[in-house]
C-alpha cells in the first residue's frame, strides 16, 4: 500500500458517497446522481452476499462513464475476493484488519482501513497504509484531526460515520481530505447540498 494508490483513486475528491443496503436499480440510480453532480467517488458496501450485485451493477455503470466504484465494510478476505471479482477499484473496512489489507494488495485493490485512535493509526502506517479511514468520525470531532496531524501528518483521512452536507464542511476543515457520506443521503437534497463542497482544498 502507498499513498499514490488513494491519490490515484480520490484524485481533486473531497466528497464520496456510500451507497448502503439499496435496491440495485436505486443504488445505480443514486450513484448516476452523484456523478452528475461532480461527486466522482462512490462506495457500495458489500457486509452481505446481496449486496454484491449492487456492487457489481454500479461498476458497470461507472464503467461507461469513466468513474470508479469501492467496495465497503469488507469484513474477511473471501469479502475482498468477491469485491475483486465484481470489479471494486478499492476497498474500505470499518475497523483495522491486516490480514484484509493484505488480501486487498494481493488482488491489486488499495485498502482503506478504519481506524479510532493515535495507537490503530500508527500500527496502519507501520503496514504501510497512509490512508485510513476514521470511524466514527461524529464521535471523533473535528478537533481529533487537527491534533493527530502533529505527530502523524504524514497519514491522509477520510471521515465517514454521522456526516452530513450541514458537518461535513468542519471536517474539510479540519484537514481531512475527504468526507464519506452514507445514512444522510436517504434525504434526496443531501447530494445536492454536498456537491457544494467540490471546491479544492485551500493550498497551505
Amino acid at each position: 500500500m502507498t499513498t499514490v494508490d488513494f491519490e490515484h483513486v480520490f484524485g481533486g475528491a473531497r466528497v464520496m458517497a456510500i451507497l448502503r443496503g439499496l435496491p440495485v436499480a436505486e443504488t445505480v440510480r443514486l450513484a448516476n446522481r452523484a456523478w452528475d453532480l461532480g461527486i466522482d467517488v462512490v462506495e457500495v458496501p458489500v457486509a452481505t452476499a446481496d449486496a454484491v450485485a449492487a456492487l457489481r451493477a454500479t461498476v458497470e455503470a461507472g464503467s461507461e462513464r469513466g468513474r470508479i466504484v469501492g467496495a465497503g465494510t469488507v469484513l474477511d478476505v473471501e469479502q475482498v475476493a468477491a469485491a475483486a471479482d465484481a470489479g471494486a477499484a478499492f476497498t474500505v473496512a470499518p475497523g483495522l484488519d491486516l490480514a484484509i489489507a493484505d488480501a486487498a494488495a494481493a488482488r491489486g485493490l488499495p485498502h482503506l482501513p478504519g481506524v479510532a485512535t493515535p495507537t490503530e493509526a500508527q500500527q496502519a502506517l507501520r503496514h504501510g497504509l497512509t490512508w485510513l479511514k476514521a470511524f466514527p468520525a461524529i464521535s471523533l470531532g473535528p478537533a481529533w484531526f487537527r491534533a493527530i496531524a502533529g505527530p502523524l501528518p504524514q497519514l491522509r483521512f477520510v471521515a465517514t460515520g454521522g456526516l452530513d452536507a450541514g458537518n461535513a464542511g468542519a471536517f474539510l476543515a479540519a484537514g481531512v481530505r475527504v468526507v464519506a457520506v452514507g445514512s444522510a443521503l436517504t434525504d434526496p437534497n443531501q447530494l445536492n447540498r454536498l456537491s457544494e463542497l467540490l471546491a479544492p482544498a485551500p493550498t497551505p
